[in-house]
């Protein structure tokens, strides 16, 4: 029988319900800024954007149809671009009406919201391979842009290497392929860890990015040679000039 007295556990029970309640407020609350680096979106016309559509074209007649669901981008060092193309090529892939999911697996330098920045801290990559009672839709931001949805990294982690070489990685990329139509994956540079083989070996499939006057042959050739090696089928090769 009740004296409208709230009993401790109905105070917990109350505080609970709230605070999941804020949670949820807090997160539909969520806008996202867009920058001028994700040109195929801001910018559809420029240069640039041409030459991501023409990227995009390819994939879709030489990888796509063939049924293939998900990419790693990969590159051998920093500063050639890895992150831009994947960002740009996701966007592009949304704007010719295909469901995308864009993740970035670069969790020891990771960049993608310097081309899209969530107002507010939201859930990671590393934060779903770290907590089994995590899943990852939890961290896919829905329909960020028309048909592109979003993982982000959720900041430097601690032992990347560990955290993708994990059954719940698999798991991850699993679920992805079967609930989106293309799947980008934004990947560390190959010479500052083996990150990128992790998850190329996962993925099965990488295209590799290159910059004029940055990138060196040596380098391609044993990124080459080491995807070749863990059976990871390289589509290609994008020379990045911007």
């Amino acid at each position: 029988m009740s004296d409208g007295i709230d009993t401790p556990a109905q105070t917990v029970a109350d505080a609970a319900n709230t605070g999941a309640a804020a949670e949820t407020a807090v997160r539909d609350r969520i806008d996202y800024e867009v920058s001028d680096l994700l040109c195929a979106y801001t910018d559809p016309r420029h240069a640039k954007s041409e030459s991501i559509g023409a990227l995009r074209t390819h994939l879709l007649a030489q990888h796509i149809r063939d049924g293939r669901r998900a990419l790693a981008i990969s590159s051998p060092s920093a500063g050639v671009g890895t992150s831009y193309v994947s960002a740009n090529l996701a966007a592009s892939f949304a704007q010719a009406g295909m469901k995308t999911l864009l993740i970035d697996a670069n969790m020891r330098d990771p960049s993608l919201e310097d081309y899209i920045r969530p107002s507010a801290p939201v859930i990671g990559l590393q934060h779903c391979l770290m907590d089994p009672n995590l899943r990852i839709g939890d961290a896919i931001q829905q329909n960020v842009l028309p048909n592109l949805s979003i993982v982000y990294a959720g900041g430097q982690a601690d032992d990347p290497q560990m955290l993708l070489a994990s059954d719940s990685f698999k798991i991850t990329v699993e679920d992805c392929l079967r609930d989106f139509d293309i799947t980008i994956i934004d990947t560390p540079p190959s010479n500052g860890s083996s990150d990128a083989r992790r998850i190329a070996l996962v993925v099965k499939y990488a295209m590799l990015i290159s910059r004029r006057d940055v990138t060196f042959m040596s380098d391609l050739k044993t990124l080459v040679d080491e995807f070749t090696n863990d059976r990871v089928k390289i589509i290609g090769t994008y020379l990045n000039s911007f």
